[in-house]
């Protein structure tokens, strides 16, 4: 049964509640439908760098003063942008969310986007840009990332680059704003100490004054890719001390959730742990790799399953070598009982200690309920347990090939 209750205000706008009586704190969660995918070119980065412009004041809010009205009570706020969404975040004492939560809905409706802040942030970006390029890991994961999807927006930086972000300008921002920042595309959660009445009051109230919507850009359908071969390529980077292999599967969206609960197990079998089955052969034994790790990142429309080793240059062949042989071996043997159970058993663990304060709770009620519905949340340690080794192996022969897949190497100059 989901715990929160969840309303559709009559402006379109989803509010998700769920009290807590013995904590004195509230978390209250902004999500938006207005990620990286939903921009054209030359809108390129644009939902990244909105997402710091928010903050730069309205008419009636100067710049800093959400800021300086969230710290001078003690409260923290914070944002983050992806592919899927945009993601506002307040925690504050319950008595105070009646002060704050005006005033981040103020910033949310009605971003002036002056121009000479637009100046001013859009340096900060491009130093975020710089900075980014300057971490081997993320230059190797973008790279694959372009590699898997040469086509769809999940192949970009959310970042953006430097030449795109120079293209923009404060009315394009706005109209980027006016578009998608609208009250159906909108999730608001908030959990906490705050009874629901109080809390369907002050959300109804801050996020009434809408902009009148501009029509959507109609964006182009992209099917989602497939690897049909290894795609391969190698990259050599200047101050690296070990060489990385990157490999990665595409996987289904959020349209066959199923299936990447079950992904999620196999990655937990393949390199959770020292008992885990790349961990234990590859670095426990034949300590051939520094780590290694799997990791399935669901995402709304393509889903990635990804392994990650950090080794020497020359045992890089081998070692991906092994790594498509435990993958056959996957689709070959069936998993036992006793592994299955303590992947299980990991998973449901890790989601218990995920869901334990107001804060936790108000991600994953947001984002499921911006990539999917939030009552989806709730039902992951109950998939989770249904698993059979068959289905796993079912799920490996078809997302896990050993033949089809995209590789990116990084080495040391």
């Amino acid at each position: 049964m989901f715990p929160a209750s969840v309303f559709r205000l009559d402006n379109g706008l989803t509010f998700i509640h769920q009290q807590i009586p013995t904590t004195p704190v509230v978390v209250a969660d902004v999500w938006v439908r207005a990620g990286a995918t939903l921009e054209q070119e030359p809108w390129f980065g644009m939902a990244h760098f909105l997402e710091h412009m928010i903050f730069k004041g309205t008419a009636t809010l100067p710049p800093g003063a959400f800021d300086y009205n969230i710290e001078n009570r003690g409260g923290v706020s914070n944002a983050a942008t992806s592919y899927d969404y945009a993601h506002y975040s307040l925690t504050t004492a319950a008595p105070d969310l009646t002060e704050t939560l005006p005033h981040l809905g103020d910033l949310l409706l009605n971003a002036a986007i002056p121009e000479d802040e637009f100046i001013r942030e859009r340096d900060v970006v491009l130093e975020e840009i710089r900075s980014y390029h300057d971490d081997p890991d993320w230059v190797g994961f973008q790279a694959l990332l372009e590699s898997i999807y040469p086509l769809h927006p999940y192949g970009r930086s959310v970042l953006g680059t430097e030449r795109e972000l120079m293209q923009q300008s404060p009315a394009a921002m706005r109209q980027f704003h006016r578009t998608y920042y609208q009250p159906e595309n909108m999730t608001v959660v908030i959990v906490g100490g705050i009874t629901q009445d109080l809390a369907l009051n002050l959300v109804d109230s801050s996020f009434k004054n809408f902009a009148e919507p501009l029509d959507s850009p109609q964006l182009a359908k992209i099917s989602q890719p497939t690897i049909t071969d290894i795609r391969r390529q190698q990259m050599y980077l200047p101050r690296l001390e070990q060489a990385r292999l990157l490999m990665a599967w595409t996987a289904p969206g959020v349209a066959q959730l199923r299936a990447g609960y079950g992904l999620n197990l196999l990655s937990v079998i393949l390199s959770e742990g020292r008992t885990s089955r790349l961990v234990r052969d590859l670095r426990e034994e034949l300590q051939i790799v520094q780590g290694i790790c799997s990791n399935f990142s669901l995402q709304r429309e393509s889903s990635l399953f990804t392994i990650t080793a950090w080794l020497e240059p020359e045992d890089l062949q081998q070692v991906e070598s092994l790594i498509c042989a435990h993958l056959e071996n996957l689709q070959q043997t069936q998993i036992s009982q006793a592994e299955l159970a303590r992947a299980q058993r990991l998973l449901c663990n890790d989601y218990a200690f995920s869901t334990e304060t107001p804060n936790q709770l108000t991600g994953l009620y947001g984002y499921y309920n911006t990539v999917a519905q939030a009552e989806l949340a709730v039902t992951y340690p109950q998939q989770i347990q249904s698993f059979a080794p068959q289905e796993l192996q079912k799920l490996a022969k078809q997302y896990l090939s050993p033949k089809n897949y995209a590789v990116t190497i990084l080495k040391p100059c």
